[in-house]
Order: C-alpha cells, then structure tokens, then sequence
C-alpha cells in the first residue's frame, strides 16, 4: 500500500531529522574517543618525563651522597694517618739525633786513639769524659708493628644487594589514580568539590584537595584531611577553576597520582553582608562578620535578597563571645530596620542558644547552643497553596530545614506574600562572634 505523498514527504523529513541527530551523536563520540586519546598520550608522556627527571635526580643525588661519603671516609683515614704517624715522627727524630751524636763520639774517640796514650793523654781524658755523659745503654723504645695501627677499609657487600632490592621496588606506574572527582556543585561565592575512590584495593588514610583558576599555572592547596567533601570559597562567578585531588595510602608517606582534573564554576552570586553598619567589621569578600566592640546594636543584613528557594545557605560561626538569648541568625522576607533582632515578623532564625523562632514566636523544638566551629543551614522550599491563578493576595507558605550540629527541625512559615528571593541576617549583642556565610 502507497503512501500519501504528505505522509511519504513528513516520514522523510523525520528520517533525516533522525540522521542528522545520529550524525550529531557519533560526532560527539569521535571527539569524546578524541579527547580519551588525548588523555592517555599526553599522560604517557608527562609520566615518562617525571620518570626520566625523577630517576635522572636520584642518579644525581645517590651519585653526591656517595662522593660526600667516599670524602668523609678520606679524611677518617688521613686524620689517623696523621694523629699515629707524630708519634713516630718524633721518635725518628730522637733516633736520628742519637745516631749523629754517637757519629761525632766515635770520630772523635778515633782520633783521640790514632795519637797514643802519652802524646793524646788530654784529649784521650776529654773523650772519655765526653762519653761518660751520653748514656750510650739508653735505647729509645719502637713500637712493634702489631701495636702501630694498620688501616684498613670495610665495606659491607650487603648494602648493594639492599640499595638494589630498594631500587627494583621503587615507583609504580598507574593507570588511573585511585580517587577521582565525582561531582562539583555550584553555591554562592564557593564550589563543593565531592570525590571518591576508584580502587576498591586501595586504603586511604588522607585526601589532597588543589584548584587553581583555568588562566593560573599554580595549582594551591586548599583542604587536606579524611574527608571526601570540600566546599571551596572565595570563589568569583562565572570563573572557570581546575580541580584535582590524590590520596595517602594508610600508613605510607607519599601521595598518589592526581586524579584527572575537573573543571568548574558557580553562576550563583556571592552572599555578602550590608557594609558600613556600625557594630560589625567585615572581611575584604563581606563574606564574613565580626560584631566588634561598637555599643550600637541592631540587625546586620545581606547587601541583597541573593538566597532563593530550593538553595542551601550556610552560615559557619567561626568565634564566639557572651551569648545573649536576644541573639539571632537567619532570613528574612525584607529588611525591617529598627529592630535589634531576627526575633520578629516575617523572619525565622536560630538564637545562640539554641532557640528557633518563627515570626518572632518561639518554638517548642530547639537545636543544641551554637558553639565555635558550629553550622547552621537553612534549606526553605515553597509550598503551593490554594489557586495559583491570578495574582491575588494570600498567605504564602514555605517548608523550612534549619539545621545544625547535626540536629534538625522542620516548619513551616507563612509569609504575608510570595517571595522569589531572601534576605539573611545576624545580630549579636556582645562582641567576639564571628560568623561566615556562603
């Protein structure tokens, strides 16, 4: 049976259409196998230069450490050599004395003979009084060989089979490192670098985290520890960064392979506090407060409404001071000044103590006292309520989670209107608390 020319023509179109995106799909892959090919030459070959370097700097330095030894063990032996050969020096000279003093005595004894007693009686008298002074019985004292010292060098064969079993076992080559980066997730002002192992075989004891912008050469520490999560600040927006992590096996000294770098960004703009209000003091980023010594009270608010719904906004309280039951840390609809505290309408916050507050009411659940080094997260969710047409007045509800020191309570909190994005704020009554935001 014929089909209908439109149908023939439309089923036509949908195959080329399915062409086409097959197309698309296989080139992808050629340039994904592209990309793999790439990795594994490029690998191959910066692994055979850090091998030849590696290798070619610890011919160098075994080659240094043995002249250093050969000139320590040469001057061993010159310092005995020397130290045992005055002793004898000294001896020699007291016999060579002696031999030329003997020498002049038996000259002159002969002479004295050659003239006969009557002629030579004075100088015969003169000899013989000469003589009797030189003790001609005394004999300086030599030192036998076997007390004299007899240098000799020992070597011990074993340390090259030892340095030769070292040297087999030295380096490894790997495939693939044994932890790999799993997943960046964007937040404002940071990025959380998740990874996890690969090698099932292998036994991490600690995690090297590095990242480094995409223009920088430099790769830079920023979280060592045994952890496999790191949420990385002070990152700008719209910034392409490199990621890359390793891993110490359980006891041993040395730090795998880098796994394969990733590359990241956060498109979220960065938290900041309100700067110039009297009673805090900011970092350069206005990402952290410090309520300083200022007798002036009141809220310190975010410069923007920049959390929204279905974000988690963390605050992490560095330092402390005097905790004061007024004290607050949250969010809120809109700035409302003239208040000295989240505890209010419209906000929801945690108090240093502990306490939560929903539109300034205290509820009967609390979390534990915020300490230093303690997080607070607020994870809000909008819930739909009544009819969504029109934009009609109402009350707006949103489904909180505040959580901190591993507890939580869930609420939920009517607001007046519906809101797309807010505020956050803090207020300590006594200097000394530190608090971060991201």
């Amino acid at each position: 049976m014929e089909l209908e020319p439109e149908l023939l023509l439309q089923e036509a179109r949908e195959n080329v259409e399915a062409a086409q995106s097959y197309r698309r799909e296989l080139g992808q892959r050629l340039q994904g196998l592209k990309e793999a090919r790439r990795q594994i030459k490029e690998s191959a070959s910066q692994t055979r230069d850090v091998l030849k370097q590696h290798f070619n700097d610890l011919k160098g330095t075994l080659g240094k450490l043995l002249d250093e030894r050969l000139v320590t063990l040469l001057q061993e032996v010159d310092s005995i050599e020397q130290e045992t050969i005055k002793p004898l020096d000294d001896c020699q000279k007291l016999i060579e004395h002696g031999v030329n003093t003997a020498a002049d005595l038996v000259q002159e004894g002969e002479i004295a003979l050659l003239g006969g007693v009557g002629e030579q009686n004075e100088k015969l008298w003169n000899f013989t009084q000469k003589a009797s002074h030189i003790q001609l019985d005394s004999l300086p004292e030599v030192p036998l060989l076997v007390d004299v010292p007899c240098l000799s060098a020992q070597l011990d064969d074993s340390v090259l089979n030892i340095v030769k079993d070292h040297i087999f076992k030295h380096g490894t080559v790997a495939s693939r490192p044994p932890v790999q980066i799993e997943e960046l997730i964007e937040k404002p002002g940071g990025i959380i670098v998740r990874w996890c192992k690969v090698d099932d075989e292998f036994i991490a004891q600690d995690y090297r985290l590095q990242f480094r912008k995409c223009t920088s050469n430099h790769f830079e520490d920023v979280y060592v520890g045994s952890e496999t999560e790191f949420i990385v600040l002070h990152i700008d927006p719209n910034v392409e960064y490199q990621f890359r992590v390793c891993a110490r096996g359980d006891g041993r000294q040395e730090w795998s392979p880098w796994s394969v770098p990733q590359i990241g960004h956060s498109t979220l703009v960065p938290h900041e506090w309100t700067a110039g209000f009297e009673g805090y003091s900011l970092s350069s980023r206005r990402n952290i407060a410090l309520r300083n010594d200022s007798e002036s009270s009141g809220v310190l608010y975010s410069s923007a409404p920049t959390y929204f719904c279905g974000q988690t906004l963390t605050f992490r309280v560095e330092t402390v001071g005097q905790p004061d039951k007024r004290d607050s840390i949250g969010v809120c609809a809109e700035k409302q000044n003239g208040y000295d505290s989240l505890q209010r309408d419209q906000a929801v916050c945690i108090s240093t103590n502990g306490a939560v507050f929903v539109n300034g009411k205290e509820m009967t659940n609390q979390l534990p006292a915020v300490t230093s080094g303690s997080t607070v997260t607020f994870d809000i969710e909008a819930v739909t309520l009544g009819s969504t047409n029109n934009n009609e007045g109402g009350n707006f509800k949103l489904r909180v989670t505040i959580s901190s020191n591993n507890r939580e309570v869930v609420f939920d909190w009517l607001l007046d209107q519906s809101c797309g994005s807010l505020y956050f704020g803090c207020s300590f009554f006594y200097p000394g608390w530190k608090v971060l935001v991201f």
